[in-house]
Order: structure tokens, then C-alpha cells, then sequence
């Protein structure tokens, strides 16, 4: 057997183990970043509800938003396959 197998991964087991208190700091730290990304959630969630109080389309917003994330070559690649597909179907603009 080579010196690799035959190492054995820290005892997480023991509650006085160092592997166990860092497992605890992760899975503590997971739990903070959820309990935050559910606020921020939530806020997203309340702009959503007020702009579409002051009138503005929801459904478009999130395709701006999507577009915004892209690259401009991949927006523009997307943009003439659509146009093209549109053609095909004479739903051209």
C-alpha cells in the first residue's frame, strides 16, 4: 500500500476534536449566508412589489435584468438567432 492510502481522514467524530469545531464554524458560517440571502431575498422580492405598484411591467424588468447579466457577444449572438427564427417564421419586425 502506498503512504497515501493508508493515511485516514481527522477524526470528526469527537466533540474535542479540532476537525470537529472547524466542521462547526463552517456548517455556523452556512447558516449565517442562508439567513442572509433570505433577507436579501425578501428585499428583492419588496423592490419587485413596489415597482410593479408605480406601474412598470414585472415580466420585463426580470428580462432586463437577465440581458444585463449577459456578455455583449453572447447578447448579440442570442439577438440575431432570434431574429433569424423569426424570420423563419415571418414574424418579423
Amino acid at each position: 500500500m502506498s503512504a497515501a492510502s493508508t493515511q485516514r481522514a481527522p477524526d470528526v467524530s469527537s466533540s474535542e476534536g479540532v476537525a470537529a469545531d472547524e466542521l462547526k464554524q463552517f456548517i455556523e458560517r452556512i447558516e449565517r449566508l442562508n439567513e442572509e440571502a433570505d433577507a436579501i431575498k425578501g428585499d428583492i422580492k419588496e423592490v419587485f412589489a413596489e415597482l410593479k405598484g408605480r406601474g412598470f411591467d414585472v415580466k420585463a424588468v426580470r428580462s432586463i435584468l437577465r440581458i444585463r447579466k449577459q456578455d455583449h457577444s453572447e447578447r448579440q449572438e442570442q439577438e440575431a438567432i432570434l431574429e433569424l427564427y423569426l424570420q423563419a417564421l415571418g414574424m418579423a419586425v
